[in-house]
């Protein structure tokens, strides 16, 4: 699954030059957490929710409400932004972009075509992508089959479950410490007769 089919095109963008205002009045109108901030059609800094906010007057300052004001006009977005965020290219891995954000404790990377900015993708398009692969949203029986160390063990599973005229749905494969456990997604709520059958053949179903 490649980023470009997970990440939101085109995103708002901010200049270094916006005030935190109206930085910070985007995300609320729109719901972000974040921002790409661009010079001249570059990429150069991402600035967050958090970021704003720290840069911002706290609540419990002395300051009236038109000093407040004043200062919010005056601080811009290059005040609090991140310079030269890290980036991942719109045809790298989703899993790659994963391993980027928890690397680095961050929850977003801009998304490059080369040196132009097409998108962004986040740790919730990540789990919406995790989500979809495990068929959460689509129904039907959920099976878990701890598999035998041994080649051929899935496609003798595959092969019981295929008897039954039944789809799979979505499959997903786990490497635990209690060894290899496949999880399927099938195409129907009834499958106790395709249970029965995978059980009779010396395999473990550990969850259903």
């Amino acid at each position: 699954m490649l980023v470009k089919n997970r990440m939101t095109l085109n995103p708002f963008t901010v200049t270094p030059d916006t005030s935190v205002a109206q930085a910070y009045a985007i995300m609320q109108e729109h719901g972000f957490h974040r921002l790409p901030v661009m010079k001249k059609n570059r990429l150069v800094g991402i600035v967050t929710e958090k970021e704003l906010q720290r840069v911002s007057p706290s609540d419990a300052t002395s300051l009236s409400v038109f000093e407040i004001n004043y200062l919010l006009a005056k601080m811009t977005v290059e005040d609090a932004m991140t310079k030269n965020p890290i980036t991942i290219q719109d045809e790298e891995l989703v899993e790659t972009a994963a391993a980027l954000m928890r690397k680095h404790h961050i929850g977003a990377l801009p998304v490059m075509r080369g040196d132009r900015l097409v998108g962004i993708i986040t740790d919730m398009d990540i789990f919406d992508a995790f989500i979809d692969m495990m068929g959460v949203r689509d129904g039907g029986a959920r099976l878990v089959v701890r598999m035998k160390d041994e080649p051929g063990a899935a496609l003798d599973v595959f092969t019981i479950i295929s008897k039954f005229q039944v789809n799979i749905r979505h499959m997903a494969l786990n490497n635990g410490r209690d060894g290899a456990e496949v999880l399927f997604r099938l195409d129907t709520d009834d499958c106790e007769e395709i249970i029965n059958a995978i059980l009779a053949k010396g395999y473990e179903i550990t969850q259903k």
